[in-house]
This record gives C-alpha cells, structure tokens and sequence, in this order.
C-alpha cells in the first residue's frame, strides 16, 4: 500500500465500531481472573533461588474488577478505542486485514490500561488474542488468496517474540514476562502487514518507551523500577502500521 494513502471511509466505519467496542472494555477488564502467585520466571534466580534473599514487600495488586469501576473510564475507553480504530481503517482501507486489526484495538486498550495500573499484561488476554489473531490473519489471508502474509507474519512473531525474550533473559529485572507474550502477538499483525511495519513498529516502541518512560519518571508521574512498558509497546506498534511504509519508503530515499 501506498505510504501516502489514506480512506476516510474506511476511517469513519472503523472508528464508529471502535466507539461501541471501547465502551466494552471496562467490562473485559472486570472479567480478568485475578493472578495467581507464579514462580519466579528469573532463569538466574530459579538456578541460585536457595542462595536468593527474600523479595522485598510491595503493595498488593489494584484488583481488576475496581480499574472496571474507574470513574469515567468507559468514555475513556470509547474515545481511546474510537481514534486507535479509525487511524487503522484510514490506514489499511476497508481490507481483510483490519479483521485482527479491530480485534487488536479493544484488546490492547485495555491491555494498556491494565498494564498502566497494575504493571501486569494478563496472560488471561494475551493467550487467546493469540489464537483469535492467527485464525483472523489466516481469513485474512484466504480472502485474499495470497498466503505470504502468514509468512511474514511468522517472521514477524519470531523477530519481535524473539528480541523481547533475549532481553529478558539476559536482564529479567529490566522487563516482565508478559512484556516478551505481548511482544509476539503484536509481531503476528505487524509481520502480516509487512516487514516495513514490523521493523518501524517494534523500534518506535523502544523508542517511545525509554523517552517516554524518562519524561515520566523525571515529572514523578511513574517510579523509575515500576514504569510499564506495555502502553509503549502499543503505541509503537500504531506507529508501526501508520508510518512503516512511509519510514520504508524515506530509507530507501523514494
């Protein structure tokens, strides 16, 4: 596609069904069991866990279900969901790909919102959004007769899955786990999209995250250990789909 097409049909009929999903969110989050106690996924610590000192205290989680009575966060939500589903049909056009793509807006506000709060990514949503974006990417694919999407798409999960997951295994303390499942969920719907999204939206995520995260530990908005990285990562991947063809396009000096 073009990086400088844009469809404002596509745009008004996604945001209006952004609108009425987003309302829908405070009511996922309330559905969200709530964690149980997991074992330390640190692969140094579960090597040396006898020799390890006991964790330090911290403050009991904010249960889901009271994020879902947040007040106003139904608008929030709405309007939240209503811009991030409209710049994705103004985007890609009234295309099959938009069938994991609208899936993707509710799920990752919420996801954001969440993280955002409780610095948790739920495996509880991340887990089937697998599995729903995968069976929507293969419809995609099918409706289109062209198959090379899922290729790529596969790419896409092993590259950002992969590059999250190293960073985690070599630092543990520098990032969650569900940092690295968001990070191969969002690669599927970038790498079906092209290499150019993918590349663009898994750099803009970092790129956001450590200026972002800065800014907001340096205004005190965020603690510096408990900054979350997921609402990056989802903005990212928004600028991924937005601008990857267009920051392809500039690289290659077209």
């Amino acid at each position: 596609m073009s990086g400088a097409t844009w469809f404002l049909d596509a745009a008004v009929v996604s945001g209006c069904y952004g609108l009425l999903a987003g309302t829908a969110v405070p009511a996922l989050i309330a559905r969200i069991p709530e964690p149980a106690p997991e074992p330390d996924l640190d692969p140094v610590a579960l090597v040396s866990a006898a020799e390890a000192p006991a964790p330090e205290p911290t403050e009991p989680k904010e249960p889901y279900s009271s994020i879902a009575r947040s007040r106003g966060l139904r608008l929030k939500t709405g309007l939240a969901t209503a811009v991030v589903a409209a710049l994705l049909g103004g985007r890609v056009g009234l295309t099959s790909e938009l069938l994991f793509l609208l899936y993707l807006a509710p799920v990752g506000v919420a996801l954001a919102v969440v993280d955002w709060r409780t610095r948790l990514l739920p495996t509880k949503v991340i887990a089937p959004s697998y599995v729903l974006v995968v069976l929507l990417a293969v419809v995609a694919a099918g409706t289109g007769r062209d198959w090379s999407p899922l290729v790529t798409a596969g790419w896409g999960w092993l590259v950002a899955g992969g590059t999250f997951f190293l960073l985690w295994f070599v630092y543990p303390k520098g990032m969650g786990y569900g940092d690295v499942r968001l990070a191969g969920l969002l690669g599927i719907a970038l790498g079906y999209l092209g290499w150019a999204e993918l590349v663009t939206g898994v750099y803009a995520g970092f790129l956001l995250g450590g200026v972002g995260g800065l800014i907001l530990v340096a205004l005190r908005i965020v603690d510096r250990k408990a900054s979350p990285f997921g609402p990056w990562m989802l903005v990212g991947a928004l600028v991924g789909v937005l601008a990857g063809p267009a920051v392809a396009g500039w690289y290659a000096g077209t």
